[in-house]
């Protein structure tokens, strides 16, 4: 059965309604070019009517424009609506996975799809980088601390260590001590002390 105006529009939203980050559709390039034929199709009908619109003295020629049109600005929101949803979900999945997609969802994606993805991991390593003297990752701790202090373990024979507050802290080699996050994450990367998990 041929689909109706706008139906193959409704059929390319259809698999974005259960939004998942984790997965996404194979793209539909067919779909989306078959909308484009038909939007060209009720464009250059609506043109023709325009221009032989005075051979139609009782209206109804502006009558059917005005559907062709209404259901032209529809089949471009629906595509819009495609396009942005797409892109939505590709841009939580850069946050997810980092800048390289798995496989088998980077199968599902067209090419323009494929360069903005690129483009906008481009636009955010740059971004991060630009942070700070030394840059700042984004993606890592997404979800904030459950506390400030962390329970941490001296890797290292270290020796004093000052804290904000002004007190003084040995760090010898296995002792433990409970420290704000923030002026230990610079020891732990410089691997003197180790974040204790339990």
């Amino acid at each position: 059965m041929p689909l109706t105006l706008t139906q193959r529009c409704c059929h390319l939203l259809a698999p974005l309604i259960p939004f998942t980050v984790v997965f996404i559709h194979l793209s539909d390039d067919d779909g989306v070019r078959q909308v484009f034929e038909e939007m060209r199709g009720l464009y250059d009908q609506n043109v023709a009517a325009a221009n032989d619109s005075t051979a139609d003295p009782d209206g109804t020629a502006i009558s059917s424009i005005a559907i062709r049109h209404a259901a032209l600005e529809r089949n471009k929101r629906c595509l819009m609506a495609y396009v942005f949803n797409r892109s939505k979900k590709l841009r939580n999945m850069r946050w997810q996975f980092g800048s390289i997609l798995p496989p088998e969802i980077k199968a599902n994606l067209c090419e323009p799809e494929i360069q903005w993805f690129n483009s906008y991991s481009k636009c955010l390593a740059r971004y991060m980088k630009s942070i700070g003297g030394q840059g700042l990752n984004l993606a890592q701790d997404v979800k904030p601390p459950k506390s400030l202090y962390v329970e941490v373990r001296s890797l290292i024979d270290y020796g004093k260590f000052e804290l904000d507050n002004g007190e003084v802290v040995l760090l010898k080699k296995h002792s433990t001590h409970l420290m704000s996050r923030a002026q230990c994450e610079p020891l732990i990367i410089q691997g003197v002390l180790e974040q204790i998990n339990h």
